[in-house]
C-alpha cells in the first residue's frame, strides 16, 4: 500500500515581517507540528499587508495542497486586512460574524472594558467561516473550504492550531535518520547524488558543518517506508566507509 500524502502551505502575513522588525516564530511552529502528525509542509510565503498580494498568495496555493494556514491580519487596527482579503478569495461577503461578537462581547464585559468599533473588527469574517478557537485572547481564527486563518501572535498562534490538530486528515509520517559524515560537501557531493538516484522513494540531504578548523557534513534521509529509509542509510554508509579507505590508500 502506498503512503498517504497529505500536504500543506502557508501563507505568513505582515509588513513587519518583510521589514525585519519581527521574527517570524509561526513559521517553524508550523513545520515541525506538521512533521509531528505527518503533513508535508510543502510551500510558504510571506506577503505584506496588501489586499490584491494577500488574496493572490491565497488563491495560489489553495488548489494545489489540501490545507492552507496564514498568520497575522487578524486583529483590531486599520491594517488588519486578512478577513477582508480571504473573503475576497472566496467571493463571498466579509461579515461581522454574530457568535465571535457575543464572544468578545462577553469577554470585554468581565475585563470591564469597553467593546469599541475597533475590537469588533476581531468579530468579522467570511460569510459562512467555521471558528477557530482561541483560549488564550478569545478573539477566534477562521476556516473557510481548507484555508485556516490564525493571528500573527506567536502564542495565540499556537493555541489556535493545538485547536486544529485533532481535526485534521494527517498522512503516514515521514521518518528521518542521520549520518554523520567526516567530509565536506565537496568530497560526498557526487558520490551522494548516486545514492539519491539509486534510492528515489527517499529525501536525502546533506547539512554542512564547520567546527573551527575542519568541515564535515551531517547526511539526512527521510522517507516513509522503514525498509527505503534503511536501504539508503545503509548505501550512505557504505558510501562515507568507502571514501574512508580510499584516502587511506593515499
Amino acid at each position: 500500500m502506498s503512503p498517504k500524502i497529505v500536504t500543506a502551505a502557508m501563507v505568513a502575513i505582515g509588513d513587519e515581517l518583510l521589514s525585519g522588525r519581527t521574527k517570524d516564530k509561526n513559521i517553524g511552529h508550523l513545520a515541525e507540528m506538521m512533521t509531528m502528525v505527518g503533513i508535508d509542509l510543502r510551500e510558504v510565503r510571506i506577503v505584506a499587508d496588501d489586499e490584491a498580494a494577500i488574496v493572490e498568495a491565497i488563491n495560489a496555493v489553495r488548489g494545489r495542497y489540501d490545507y492552507v494556514f496564514t498568520s497575522g491580519g487578524i486583529g483590531p487596527t486599520h491594517d488588519d486586512i486578512t478577513a477582508d482579503a480571504v473573503s475576497r478569495a472566496f467571493g463571498v461577503e466579509c461579515v461581522y460574524d454574530p457568535e465571535a461578537m457575543a464572544l468578545l462581547a462577553a469577554m470585554y464585559e468581565r475585563r470591564g472594558m469597553e467593546f469599541t468599533d475597533a475590537r469588533k473588527r476581531m468579530a468579522r469574517m467570511p460569510l459562512g467561516a467555521r471558528h477557530i478557537p482561541n483560549a488564550v485572547s478569545t478573539a477566534p481564527g477562521f476556516a473557510i473550504g481548507n484555508v485556516h486563518v490564525m493571528a500573527g501572535v506567536p502564542q495565540v498562534f499556537q493555541a489556535m492550531l493545538d485547536a486544529l490538530l485533532p481535526g485534521l486528515q494527517v498522512g503516514s509520517p515521514l521518518l528521518s535518520r542521520t549520518v554523520r559524515s567526516p567530509f565536506g560537501e565537496g568530497d560526498i557531493g557526487s558520490p551522494l547524488t548516486e545514492v539519491q538516484k539509486n534510492h528515489p522513494e527517499t529525501s536525502i540531504g546533506s547539512y554542512p558543518k564547520f567546527d573551527g578548523k575542519n568541515f564535515s557534513t551531517d547526511i539526512v534521509v527521510r522517507a516513509r517506508d522503514p525498509q527505503a529509509l534503511a536501504a539508503a542509510e545503509a548505501d550512505v554508509q557504505a558510501m562515507i566507509q568507502a571514501i574512508t579507505e580510499a584516502r587511506a590508500k593515499t
